[in-house]
C-alpha cells in the first residue's frame, strides 16, 4: 500500500467539526493507534480513512488503485444483532467486492469463508444466527470479515473493548500477524499499556492533533493532560475555523 496523506483535514457533521486542521502521512504498513479522551474525534477520523464521511475542508489523498483495498470495522456496538442472519452469512460478506451484493459464492469462496472463521477460531459457529454469540465471539466474527477481505489497509474501530483477555490476546496477535504482511493497520484505541506494547506509532487526539510520533514521545502525562483540558473545552456547537496558510 502507499502511504494515505491527510491535508490540513477537518471531518464533522452537519457543518460542525469533530477533528480539525489534521496535517500528517500514514506510510504504508504503519501500525498506528489513534488515542484521546471521549469525544475527540476518534471515530470521526477512521470514517473519513474509510470514504464514509466527506471532509468539511481539507483531504485525505489515498491513490485510486488503493482505494478498493481498505477494511473498516466499526464499534461492535454498530451491529443489529437481533438481524436474521448466520454468522457465515456476516463473514461472507466480506466478499461483496468480489462477488457483488447478491453474486453467489464460489467453492473457493466458501473455503475463504471456512478458513476465516477457523483462524479466530469459530470453526463450529458458521450455521449460528448472530444473536446467540458472546460479545468475544462476535468480535471473532467481525475479524474473520476483515480476513476475507484481504485489504491492505485495515481500520479498526476500538476492537478489544468489552471482550474478554483471552480473545483480545488472539485478535491483538492477528492485527500484529497482519502488520508483518505489511499491511497498514489504523486503530483506535483506548487501553494505553496496549498501545504501548503492541503499537509503535501513535496520534493523539482532542478534536485536533496533540501529538503524533513514536507512541513513547506521543504517550507522556504532558501530552494527555493537554488532550483532555482541549477536549473539555471544545464547543460543539462551533463553526469551522479557518486558519492561515
Amino acid at each position: 500500500m502507499s502511504a494515505i496523506r491527510l491535508n490540513n483535514l477537518t471531518l464533522g457533521y452537519d457543518r460542525h467539526p469533530a477533528v480539525h486542521h489534521l496535517d500528517g502521512t500514514i506510510a504504508g504498513g504503519a501500525m498506528l493507534a489513534v488515542v484521546g479522551p471521549n469525544g475527540a474525534g476518534k471515530s470521526t477520523l477512521l470514517k473519513g480513512l474509510a470514504g464514509l464521511l466527506r471532509p468539511l475542508g481539507g483531504t485525505v489523498d489515498i491513490p485510486r488503485a488503493d482505494r478498493h483495498a481498505i477494511a473498516y470495522l466499526p464499534q461492535a456496538a454498530e451491529l443489529d444483532l437481533t438481524v436474521p442472519i448466520t454468522v457465515t452469512e456476516i463473514v461472507a460478506m466480506g466478499l461483496w467486492k468480489r462477488t457483488g451484493l447478491f453474486g453467489g459464492l464460489s467453492r473457493a469462496d466458501r473455503q475463504a469463508v471456512d478458513h476465516a472463521l477457523a483462524a479466530v477460531g469459530l470453526s463450529d459457529f458458521g450455521h449460528r444466527p448472530i444473536g446467540t454469540l458472546s460479545g468475544g465471539q462476535v468480535q471473532r466474527m467481525l475479524f474473520a470479515r476483515l480476513l476475507v477481505q484481504d485489504a491492505g489497509v485495515i481500520l479498526l474501530d476500538e476492537p478489544f473493548t468489552a471482550i474478554d483477555a483471552r480473545t483480545t490476546a488472539d485478535l491483538l496477535a492477528l492485527v500484529q500477524r497482519w502488520n508483518v504482511e505489511k499491511r497498514t493497520i489504523v486503530a483506535v484505541l483506548h487501553d494505553l499499556e496496549t498501545v504501548r506494547h503492541a503499537f509503535p506509532e501513535a496520534l493523539l487526539l482532542a478534536r485536533r492533533p496533540i501529538a503524533w510520533g513514536a507512541t513513547a514521545d506521543v504517550l507522556t502525562a504532558e501530552n494527555l493532560l493537554a488532550a483532555r483540558r482541549m477536549t473539555e473545552a471544545f464547543d460543539d456547537h462551533a463553526d469551522i475555523c479557518h486558519e492561515a496558510a
